[in-house]
């Protein structure tokens, strides 16, 4: 067996919508149906029974070395700990080669998985040993460094629930929620409007006493101290017994409480130095709770309980404590819901106060104090006490949160009973903590659990709202582009801030701010975090589906535009234009339930789609009497289509018109595959409600140009004829341009074109085949870079496709791009016309334009036979500018 690639998919993909690791698995003949090795089975199931059976659940069809893999990567995640239930194995069309899918939850997690199970298959193949407790309990520690905390963990949930989508922006507690300007950040239990003078006020302990006091809040008496002696003569100041803590702390780090004797003060004077300066404060007696207020209302509330232990009469005190971090609840971090007791310094000191050492036995039934403070990150417990707090308590404790100004605010309380107002029992706040812990009110030791996840997020998004914004995914073979652009031009009509990723680059509001190929997933999530952006406009391309998944959870518009059989088949194991549809069809399927598939009514690929949306379809087509148009329009559902010179939208009794005089990209609906682009783009505008007139307003004012959609049909007049640069680079695009040129008056047509590596022969064949029956001459160029192919290899490959054309008279072949446009532009009579089928886009349209700023007077044209002047000579033919506009009006 033979692993040939890993990649992670972070997104919705060709195999579900979990994350997931993919690998291409070989596997040699012997392995390819483990149905004839038995032998194989029982040991992989002695080494790790929790694998299960792997015939049995196959009862038809091979099961291959690659399924076993695939089953020990999801047993291993499974058995770990993590919540993983999908894989999958499937053959490719190369014999013994598999692509096998396997979710994960944390990507790391998942590679490791995938290693163990490699290592796992190979012991049992060749008689070797595995340590499937120790591969385990790897995995499970892995998962707990990478996964969330707890209190992250809850508001992300939370946000889940919700329908926000979340991105995890480090491995740490940063999380972003919603997309664009609507996205907000949290870091643990902290959100991005608190203010850092607010954390800074909440970090210094007295300062914070000293603001609640002037607010009428009821805190302790104390003061922060210089050295040893001036923090022994506060303690006397404010009377014992007292509390010693960092001025600047978290956590219950280097507090201690209840100190009576000079002994135990100076050990917790030294304890609490490591920290930075100290604070002497009065010791308030009773119970110690915590309150936690969101916003302005109090959420939860727990009392906590100090580490302990009860004695057996048996064992020691250490003993004791090693027993009691036994609960799986108690873990060495924050992932758990409770920290495991920790036998220090601190604890030494505490036991020595209660007359015992850890190798102590104590009697049975005594209760055994290992710390005063109560706090859950040195073993304390929480037991919730939200439905018992008396209003005016409550009312101290937001009072506090906004005096500090924390939104989320952990109020830490010592009274005797939270049930009557701290005033009443000389109870009052001796903390106020940013970023607070939420773990106590999400799992308390004893009591109800709260859902203070969904508390924040109410609080960061009220009134239900989900942080999402308008996201328009367009895929297909054709017209991506081009559709891309003016659906974000539409929406940039009504006023929005738009994201857009294209072949071309990034753009956000207008501005790019990324080049090249930015079609992919990372592209996407550039512009969905970004801040300045209302709404997204995204081409989705197969190859980053297929290296990564979507670069989002759902969308709200899915535009397919065709599924052509040119668009790299055999790449990537998608071989057949079947498979290519099953790709495509990926952003349908994760269209939101309450969004829009925007389908092509004439590919039945597409129409194919339709079935699988979870939301509602819109079919367009230039023929309004096409059968999947016609039937979905009398079932009262959305349709665009063309009628009379105007594109018309169609929902029920509703249409509304949009003359195509009105909108120039089309040359007044001449340009029939731009006509079928507007009609995209057009049903996603209104799938996301965009205003009528903004609409209108966007069509009349989207120029085919360089500017407006570089290499899609950029047209320019040279020396009296018409040049046309394109970036078409598959059969159907170059048969759509074809049909589009034809309705252009010419003298005489050529054609510059050269063609990619990376595609099959015979689609390289095929876009010359096409050009060979429309074009008189036709000028073979060849590509900088052949992507894989031998010098001369895809010229011969377009040379054949010329062979038997009806019309194609003259054939040149060339190397180099810019000096092929040389050649046929320096061809160009008056009222000619070229279609050049460019590479290097932009480099290329700088190149012709260049040309064209400099261009001389044209030549004159030759005598038109059989039409003679006045004087005897042959008129000369009209310019062909001129003749385009008398034939368009």
């Amino acid at each position: 067996m033979e692993i040939t690639r890993i990649r992670a998919l972070r997104g919705p993909n060709l195999w579900s919508r979990q994350t997931a690791i993919e690998a291409v698995v070989t596997c040699d003949e012997s392995q390819r149906d483990l149905r004839s090795n038995p032998a194989f089975e029982l040991r992989l199931r002695e080494l790790f029974p929790a694998v299960g059976a792997l015939v049995g659940d196959r009862p038809e069809g091979p099961v291959s070395m690659a399924h076993a893999l695939e089953r020990c990567a999801l047993s291993l995640q499974a058995q770990a700990g993590c919540p993983v239930t999908f894989s999958r194995t499937t053959p490719t069309e190369i014999p013994g080669t598999y692509q096998v899918a396997v979710q994960y939850t944390e990507e790391a997690v998942g590679r490791l998985a995938f290693s163990h199970a490699e290592a796992l298959c190979r012991a049992a193949a060749e008689g070797g040993s595995f340590d499937s407790a120790a591969a385990l309990a790897e995995l499970h520690e892995l998962d707990e460094g990478e996964r969330l905390g707890p209190s992250t963990g809850a508001i992300a949930h939370a946000a889940q629930l919700r329908g926000i989508p979340i991105r995890r922006l480090t491995r740490g507690s940063l999380v972003q929620f919603g997309w664009g300007s609507r996205q907000r950040r949290i870091q643990a239990a902290e959100e991005d409007s608190t203010s850092a003078i607010a954390e800074t006020i909440a970090q210094d302990k007295d300062l914070t006493k000293k603001l609640l006091h002037s607010a009428g809040v009821p805190v302790p008496r104390g003061r922060p101290v210089g050295d040893v002696a001036d923090a022994w003569a506060a303690a006397l100041d404010v009377g014992l017994p007292v509390v010693v803590k960092p001025q600047d702390g978290n956590q219950g780090k280097g507090v201690t409480v209840g100190i009576s004797e000079r002994e135990h003060f100076e050990m917790a004077y030294r304890t609490a130095a490591e920290y930075g300066p100290v604070l002497v404060e009065k010791f308030l007696p009773g119970q110690d709770y915590r309150l936690l207020v969101v916003g302005n209302k109090l959420v939860a509330a727990a009392r906590r309980e100090p580490p302990q232990v009860i004695g057996d009469g048996q064992h020691t005190v250490r003993e004791l404590v090693a027993e009691v971090n036994l609960d799986p609840r108690r873990g060495d971090g924050h992932g758990t819901s409770l920290t495991k007791i920790r036998i220090d310094a601190i604890a030494e000191a505490r036991l020595a106060a209660q007359g015992l050492t850890a190798d102590s036995v104590p009697v049975s039934g005594q209760r055994v104090v290992l710390r005063n403070n109560a706090n859950l990150s040195t073993g304390g417990s929480a037991t919730d006490v939200t439905d018992s707090v008396h209003p005016e308590v409550a009312a101290r404790a937001v009072e506090a949160a906004q005096m500090v100004g924390l939104d989320i605010c952990g109020v830490d309380v010592v009274c005797e009973s939270v049930l009557q107002p701290l005033e009443a029992q000389s109870g009052g706040i001796v903390e106020v903590n940013a970023a607070p812990g939420l773990r106590m009110h999400i799992s308390p030791s004893y009591g109800t659990g709260r859902d203070v996840g969904q508390a924040v997020i109410d609080h960061m998004y009220p009134n239900g709202g989900n942080g999402r914004i308008p996201v328009i995914a367009v895929t297909g073979t054709n017209g991506k582009t081009t559709t891309v652009r003016l659906a974000a031009h539409l929406l940039r009509t009504q006023g929005l801030r738009v994201g857009m990723t294209n072949t071309d680059g990034v753009y956000v509001g207008g501005r790019q701010i990324d080049s090249g190929d930015c079609s992919g997933p990372r592209s996407a999530r550039n512009v969905l975090a970004h801040p300045d952006v209302d709404a997204a406009v995204l081409e989705t391309a197969r190859g980053g589906m297929l290296r990564e998944g979507l670069g989002f959870d759902q969308c709200d518009v899915a535009v397919v535009t065709n599924v052509g059989a040119g668009d790299h088949l055999g790449l990537n194991y998608i071989t057949t234009l079947e498979d290519l549809k099953v790709l495509k069809r990926v952003i349908v399927l994760n269209v939101a339930p309450t969004g829009m598939a925007v389908l092509n009514a004439t590919d039945p690929s597409v129409v194919s789609m339709a079935p699988h949306c979870p939301g509602r379809v819109t079919f367009f087509a230039q023929d309004g009497q096409h059968p999947v148009v016609a039937t979905h329009r009398a079932q009262g559902k959305r349709v665009v289509f063309v009628e009379q010179g105007d594109i018309v939208c169609a929902e029920g009794a509703f249409e509304k018109r949009l003359p195509l005089a009105r909108v120039p990209i089309t040359r007044k609906g001449q340009i029939g595959f731009q006509v079928e682009n507007v009609m995209a783009s057009v049903g996603a505008a209104w799938a996301v409600n965009v205003p009528w007139d903004a609409i209108q307003k966007g069509l009349a004012t989207f120029i085919s140009d360089q500017q407006g959609v570089p290499g899609r049909f950029n047209v320019f007049d040279y020396r009296g004829a018409t040049v046309i640069a394109d970036y078409g680079h598959n059969p159907d695009a170059i048969a759509a341009l074809v049909a589009g040129v034809n309705n252009m008056p010419a003298q005489r047509r050529s054609v510059v074109i050269s063609g990619a590596g990376d595609r099959r022969d015979e689609d390289i064949r095929e876009q010359t085949r096409i050009l060979g029956t429309a074009f008189d001459s036709v000028i073979l160029y060849q590509d900088a870079c052949q992507r894989g192919r031998a010098d001369g290899e895809v010229l011969a490959l377009l040379r054949q496709g010329l062979e038997g054309a009806t019309r194609a008279r003259q054939v040149e072949e060339i190397h180099g791009e810019f000096v092929a446009i040389d050649r046929a532009m320096d061809q160009l009579q008056t009222g000619d016309l070229c279609l050049i089928l460019i590479d290097q886009v932009q480099e290329a349209l700088a190149h012709i334009q260049q040309r064209v700023a400099a261009q001389r007077p044209a030549p004159a044209a030759k005598p038109a036979a059989g039409k003679k002047s006045r004087k005897g000579q042959v008129a000369t033919a009209p310019a062909p500018l001129a003749a385009l506009t008398q034939h368009l009006a």
